[in-house]
Formats: C-alpha cells, sequence, structure tokens
C-alpha cells in the first residue's frame, strides 16, 4: 500500500490497526480540524484572489490555486490548471506566511462610455446586431427618448436602444 505525499511508516502502522481504532482516529482528527482556532489560524492571513496550495484528497497531492469564495469554514479555490473549483475545509489549505505582502489587486480598466442619445443625429448611418447576430446597416429616420429609428432601406424599420448602436463610416 502507497500513498503519495504519506510516510510509508505511518501507512505500516496504520495497516496494523483494527477497524475500530482507525475509526476512533478518525472522530478524533475531525474534531481537531474542525477546532475554531486552527480554521482562524488559516483564515486570518486568507484573502480573495490570493494564490495558494492545496490538498487533493483523492491522490495527496499539493495543487495551487487562486481563493475565489470565504466560508465560516470552507474555502473555494480555483485550480490553476483545470481551472475547476474546489470547495474545502480551510485546514485543506497549506497557511500563507504570516505578514506576506498581500497582493494587491490590478486597476479595473474603465468603461468605454455607452453610446447615449446625444451621440446619433437623423439622417446618420448606423449599425447593430439583430437577435440573430446578423449586422444591420441603416439610416436614423427618427430619434426617440430611449431608441432610435433605423431605416435598413429593406422596407423594414427598427427601432434599437442608444447602447447597441454603433456608427458606420463610408470610405
Amino acid at each position: 500500500m502507497s500513498t503519495p505525499g504519506v510516510d510509508p511508516r505511518l501507512l505500516e502502522v496504520l495497516g496494523r490497526a483494527s477497524s475500530l481504532e482507525l475509526f476512533q482516529l478518525s472522530a478524533v482528527i475531525e474534531r481537531l480540524l474542525a477546532d475554531p482556532k486552527r480554521i482562524l489560524a488559516v483564515r486570518k492571513d486568507l484573502h480573495l484572489g490570493q494564490v495558494v496550495s492545496f490538498l487533493d484528497w483523492r491522490d495527496g497531492q499539493m495543487r495551487t490555486g487562486t481563493v475565489v469564495a470565504m466560508k465560516d469554514t470552507q474555502v473555494t479555490i480555483q485550480e490553476e490548471h483545470t481551472r475547476r473549483a474546489w470547495t474545502l475545509p480551510y485546514t485543506a489549505v497549506e497557511p500563507p506566511q504570516p505578514n506576506t505582502q498581500r497582493a494587491t489587486a490590478p486597476e479595473p480598466q474603465p468603461l468605454a462610455p455607452r453610446a447615449s442619445r446625444n451621440d446619433f443625429r437623423c439622417g446618420e448611418k448606423v449599425s447593430f446586431e439583430d437577435k440573430y447576430f446578423n449586422t444591420v446597416v441603416g439610416v436614423i429616420v427618427r430619434i426617440n427618448q430611449r431608441t432610435a429609428t433605423i431605416d435598413p432601406g429593406d422596407g423594414t424599420t427598427w427601432r434599437v436602444a442608444f447602447g447597441l448602436l454603433r456608427h458606420v463610416v463610408d470610405i
């Protein structure tokens, strides 16, 4: 019997234990792992977006991921390579070094301003995508409070919100 990451001498001793002794040991370990002091010891230095190491209980290997959610007794980590989300007890996470500098989140990029009524005039050529993602090109024939009426020249008209319109430049 070989388990990666586990001392073979420990496995040998546990292999000789009775089922009742293993069950008792399991109950004691569960109580120790659920101790709030142990949870706080790991949790106090964790923050969202932090890269941490954690134990994959399936194969005993340490993996790396990013903290994406923190609850009372469990943490959710997104694994680096597979992008899989793991919900684990805090005790499965390798505690970060105390007083390590927290990585600052990158500044969010400012969003481009949404187009408004003031950005368009009657007679301008514009385009938009219909519900089937087909690009429709037409001329603004009317400006309303929230929408513009577009005539694509095929006998139909469209009422389109300003945020969905794009100016068309003829070259």
